[in-house]
């Protein structure tokens, strides 16, 4: 059940899932944490079962019936375990966009693909990693 803890970014363990969604550098944690708490459009939602968060979710409104995904992570011991397809449905459900964006590396695109998103090469950033632009066009049956 995807539950909203954009009002407890800071604890600790919210943290540290963001903490897997971005670079492991504090200032981009950082960064991470201070843009749930800075932005009032912007959401973070954990995946919550049997009392236990297994993973978080960041989106933002980016446009009439478009959602742009910030973050998402799944705890390393539940991952390959569906839990970050049925975060990216649920919310789906939740918030019924036509349209879901997300900005990713290499080492993410696979997911996005798999969950049906098309996926564009964007080139590489200045950090030199390889960066992708996934978009999830939503039929108007789901």
């Amino acid at each position: 059940m995807l539950q909203s803890v954009t009002e407890q970014v800071r604890d600790d363990r919210v943290a540290a899932l963001v903490e897997l969604a971005v670079f492991p550098d504090p200032e981009q944690v950082e960064q991470a944490l201070a843009f749930y708490e800075q932005n009032e459009e912007a959401e973070l939602l954990a995946y919550i079962e049997q009392g236990e968060m297994l993973g978080v979710v960041g989106f933002k409104p980016s446009g009439d019936k478009e959602i742009t995904i910030t973050h998402i992570a799944v705890d390393p011991g539940s991952r390959g375990l569906g839990y970050g397809r049925g975060m990216l449905l649920d919310l789906m459900v939740r918030e019924r966009p036509e349209r879901v964006i997300a900005e990713t590396d290499e080492e993410a695109v696979d997911f996005y693909r798999s969950v049906g998103f098309s996926v564009i090469g964007l080139g590489e950033s200045p950090s030199g990693l390889e960066r992708f632009r996934c978009v999830y066009e939503a039929d108007e049956e789901e």
